[in-house]
């Protein structure tokens, strides 16, 4: 697969990225590689990746827990710590190894230690590899209220190797399905309707098309001021549903793309009472979505704290909460406003 070029960094495919990560190691003369991982990469991922760096430098592992839980301030202190322990520097290198939690607070720990050091992101699941580790969004979350710290900070390196998918659950491949989804809706329909329609996906094809759109966007508008927002599509919603089931202690968590699928199909009935999307279409995706994702039955009892999860959006302004909503599909409208009795008909819509 053909590289792709971001604003500063490239995304490299397969076997060709390695040899491309030693040349820059080899290059930039690192002092020593901090390899980021959580207990599943470690056990999984790390074995598949270190016959591949091919280098002479001290080479430092640092791990984390693994799961949204775990993305915060208080695993940042941890992994710094571990870095000043082990004697990093300011020509320290961090490869983050493994899906969204690790490329997210991997790369704020690399932009805050020392005011920032150089970091590479190699992610290991699909939402990751198509989301996660491309576009410059570093992070953590506060509390339950997802990545309300972090900053815009650029890899030197991107590496999608597919090859990593082989180590995660179907339940994890279809949380990433929800991101090509969203591109589909939002910016090139064929990849929806090639999920709606095939029965054997080309993942390779799929990822590739998708990194392409999220770069495509993120050239466009880097810091999230127009064009960039339709990345937010069934995130508004989605992020909330997804912030209480992760509080709720009596529910099992949802995977990030099961909450953003919800989120699409509310989002899109929400269009269609707002700016006319068509409501075949409004039957298509939730169609589509069902038949990836198991059906979540969102209690009428608990609207109210969902609706309260919203409110701590970081995409809010003045109070507002800000949605990205469809005129049809690839045509997108931003800052929608929303009357709460239309996100709880939304709700209320996706589980009829």
């Amino acid at each position: 697969m053909k590289t792709i070029q971001a604003v500063t960094y490239p995304v490299h495919f397969q076997n060709k990225a390695y040899q491309e990560l030693s040349n820059l190691i080899e290059t930039n003369n690192y002092s020593t590689l901090f390899i980021l991982v959580d207990e599943n990469t470690l056990e999984h991922c790390y074995p598949k990746f270190i016959p591949n760096l091919e280098t002479d430098k001290r080479i430092e592992l640092i791990e984390i827990e693994s799961g949204e839980i775990n993305k915060n301030l208080e695993t940042c202190v941890g992994v710094w710590n571990a870095i000043t322990e082990l004697g990093g520097d300011r020509k320290s290198l961090m490869i983050t190894l493994g899906g969204g939690v690790i490329t997210d607070l991997g790369g704020f720990v690399a932009s805050c230690f020392k005011r920032g050091i150089d970091f590479i992101n190699i992610p290991t699941t699909l939402l990751s590899m198509v989301d996660a580790s491309v576009g410059g969004k570093t992070g953590v979350d506060l509390g339950v209220l997802k990545n309300q710290i972090g900053l815009f900070a650029n890899p030197e390196m991107v590496i999608v190797d597919t090859d990593y998918l082989t180590t995660v659950s179907k339940r994890e491949i279809k949380s990433g399905t929800a991101e090509i989804l969203k591109y589909g809706i939002t910016y090139d329909l064929k990849l929806f309707k090639e999920i709606k329609n095939s029965k054997e996906l080309d993942i390779n094809k799929l990822i590739h098309r998708s990194v392409s759109i999220k770069n495509e966007v993120v050239l466009q508008d880097p810091k999230e001021q127009g064009l960039r927002k339709i990345l937010n599509f069934g995130h508004t919603l989605g992020h909330a549903i997804e912030s209480f089931y992760l509080e709720s202690e009596d529910k099992e968590n949802l995977t990030h793309g099961e909450a953003i699928a919800i989120g699409m199909v509310c989002e899109c009935f929400m269009s269609s009472k707002l700016l006319g999307f068509p409501s075949e279409k409004v039957s298509e995706v939730k169609e589509v979505v069902l038949s990836i994702y198991n059906k979540t039955n969102l209690l009428k009892e608990d609207f109210s704290a969902i609706m309260e999860m919203l409110k701590h959006d970081k995409k809010n302004v003045n109070g507002q909460v800000n949605f990205v909503l469809l005129n049809d599909y690839e045509d997108y409208k931003i800052d929608c406003k929303v009357p709460e009795e239309l996100i709880i008909e939304s709700m209320e819509f996706y589980n009829s």
